[in-house]
C-alpha cells in the first residue's frame, strides 16, 4: 500500500493554490472600496494646518439624510406651504445619532459689536464690483462693519486666510449661481487677499459672468458660474424679441456651462434664489408645465417654490451622476441658503433701505417666503445626502445663512450702489440695492461659517 501524505503537507499544498485567487478577488474589492471610501489622510490636511481657533469648533458629525420626494414627471400645481421638517432657522440643527456630538447650529445667535471691524476695505481689495463698494461710493455711517455674528452654541473665529488656503491646496473652488453667488466669491477673494494674492487667468461673458482667479501660493484655483436656475434657462433680456418679459426654465435639463465642468471641480458652492421671483415659463421633458406671474400666458400658475425645489434636485442629481460614474476625486458641494432683501417701499425711492444698525435679536424673525425658501434648499441637501450616501467621495452640506442675513438689513448697499448719489442734493427717486451685501460687511460671515463646517467635514472623514 502506498503510504498517504502527511496532513501537515496536505494543508500547505492547498494553501499554496488558494492564495493566488484570494488575492485575485480582494484587489479589485480593496481598489473599489478605497475609490469611494478614501483614507482619511488623503482627504484631510496635516493637523499641523490647523490654527489655534480650531479648538473652538465643535467636533461633530454629519447628521443622517432625510428624503425629499419630488415627482419625476411632474411638480404641483400651486404655491403651497412645504412641509416644514427642516425646522425653524433658531432650531436648524439636525437630528444626529446616538452616539454623536450635536452639530453647531450657526443659524442661532445676534450680532454683537465687534471693535476690530474687517479684515480689508473698499480701498485695499481690487476684486470688489463697482456696485458693492459702499465705502468708495460714499457710504456715510461706518457703523455697519463693526458687528460679528456670535452663534449661541459655540465660537465663531474670524476669517483664516491661510487656513483656508491651505484646505484648498492643489483644489478647484466654483461658485455656481445668481449675482448673490457673486458676491460671496468676491467676499472670500478679498479676505484671502490679505495674505495671498489672486490672478484672474479667465474672464468672458457679459459682464465677466464667468471667471476664474489662481492663487500660485498655495496652487488654489476660484472659479464663478453665471448659472441664476442652475438648470437651462433662457434669460429675457438673451431673447431676440424684446418685448417678451418672463424667463424660460427647462427643469428637467442641467444648465451644462457650469456641469461640463463638473469633473474638474473639487469643492462646488450653490446659491440661487432671487431669479425665481421673476416672471417665467417652465418646461419639464419638454412640455409647458405652467408660469410664474404670467396671466397673458394660456397656461397654469404654478408659483416657484416647487420650481425652487426641482432646479435643485436637477442640479444635484446631475453632481452626484457625473461623480459617481467619471471619478473617484472627492468632492463637497455646499449649498448657501436664500438671503433675504430688505426693501421698504419701493426699489426706486429714497429710504428703500435705511436701517444702519442690525436688528435686536428676537426683533424681527425669518417667516414667509424667506423661510420657505430657506427650508427648499435644505430640505434638498438633505435629500442629496440620502442619495450620496454610498459614496464617501461625494458629500453635501448647507451653509445656512437666512436668518442672520435677515437681521442685517443695514448692510446693504441701498442708494450707494452708484458713487456719491447724494453729492447734488438729497432726491425723492433714486436706485436702491436692498438685495446685494456692501463689501466689507455682513457677507463675510458667510465665508466664516464656510470655513469652520469646511474643518468640521474634515475631522468627519
Amino acid at each position: 500500500m502506498g503510504s498517504k501524505k502527511p496532513l501537515k503537507h496536505q494543508s500547505n499544498s492547498l494553501l499554496t493554490k488558494l492564495l493566488p485567487w484570494t488575492f485575485s478577488i480582494l484587489l479589485p474589492l480593496l481598489l473599489i472600496h478605497l475609490c469611494f471610501h478614501p483614507i482619511p489622510f488623503l482627504r484631510s490636511p496635516s493637523s499641523k494646518l490647523h490654527s489655534n481657533n480650531d479648538n473652538a469648533i465643535n467636533n461633530d458629525s454629519a447628521s443622517p439624510p432625510s428624503r425629499r420626494s419630488f415627482p419625476t414627471s411632474q411638480l404641483h400645481t400651486k404655491n403651497h406651504v412645504i412641509n416644514n421638517d427642516s425646522t425653524s432657522p433658531s432650531h436648524s440643527q439636525d437630528v444626529n445619532s446616538s452616539n454623536a456630538p450635536t452639530a453647531c447650529d450657526y443659524s442661532n445667535g445676534e450680532w454683537k459689536r465687534d471693535k476690530l471691524g474687517p479684515l480689508y476695505n473698499g480701498a485695499t481689495c481690487g476684486t470688489i464690483k463697482d456696485g458693492q463698494n459702499c465705502m468708495s461710493h460714499g457710504r456715510p455711517d461706518k457703523d455697519y462693519l463693526y458687528w460679528r455674528w456670535k452663534p449661541r452654541q459655540c465660537k465663531l473665529p474670524r476669517f483664516e486666510p491661510r487656513t483656508f488656503l491651505q484646505y484648498l491646496s492643489n483644489k478647484h473652488l466654483a461658485f455656481v449661481g445668481d449675482s448673490v453667488a457673486r458676491n460671496q466669491l468676491e467676499s472670500l477673494l478679498c479676505m484671502i487677499a490679505t495674505v495671498s494674492s489672486p490672478k484672474l487667468v479667465r474672464s468672458y461673458g457679459e459682464d465677466n459672468k464667468f471667471r476664474k482667479w489662481h492663487f500660485p501660493s498655495h496652487n488654489v484655483t476660484v472659479s464663478i458660474f453665471w448659472s441664476p436656475f442652475l438648470v437651462k434657462g433662457i434669460e429675457k433680456s438673451d431673447e431676440i424679441d424684446i418685448t417678451r418679459n418672463y424667463n424660460k426654465l427647462y427643469l428637467d435639463l442641467v444648465d451644462e456651462k457650469w456641469a461640463g465642468e463638473i469633473d474638474h471641480l473639487d469643492m462646488i458652492v450653490l446659491s440661487v434664489g432671487h431669479w425665481f421671483l421673476h416672471r417665467a415659463v417652465y418646461y419639464y421633458n419638454g412640455t409647458l408645465l405652467g408660469c410664474h406671474y404670467r396671466s397673458d400666458q394660456n397656461c397654469t400658475e404654478i408659483g416657484f417654490y416647487d420650481v425652487y425645489g426641482k432646479a435643485y434636485q436637477t442640479a444635484v442629481n446631475s453632481i452626484i451622476d457625473r461623480k459617481r460614474s467619471s471619478s473617484c476625486n472627492a468632492t463637497d458641494v455646499f449649498v448657501t441658503t436664500f438671503s433675504p432683501a430688505h426693501f421698504e417701499g419701493e426699489w426706486d425711492k429714497f429710504g428703500a433701505c435705511p436701517k444702519t444698525k442690525p436688528y435686536n435679536a428676537g426683533e424681527k424673525k425669518l417667516e414667509g417666503m424667506d423661510a420657505e425658501m430657506r427650508n427648499i434648499g435644505i430640505k434638498e441637501v438633505k435629500a442629496a445626502r440620502e442619495k450620496s450616501k454610498r459614496f464617501g467621495s461625494l458629500r453635501f452640506e448647507y451653509v445656512d445663512v437666512s436668518a442672520l442675513s435677515f437681521l442685517r438689513a443695514d448692510g446693504h448697499p441701498g442708494p450707494y450702489l452708484y458713487p456719491f448719489p447724494f453729492a447734488n442734493g438729497i432726491k425723492d427717486r433714486v436706485q436702491n440695492d436692498c438685495v446685494h451685501w456692501c463689501l466689507p460687511g455682513p457677507i463675510d460671515t458667510w465665508n466664516e461659517i464656510l470655513l469652520e463646517i469646511m474643518k468640521r467635514r474634515e475631522t468627519e472623514v
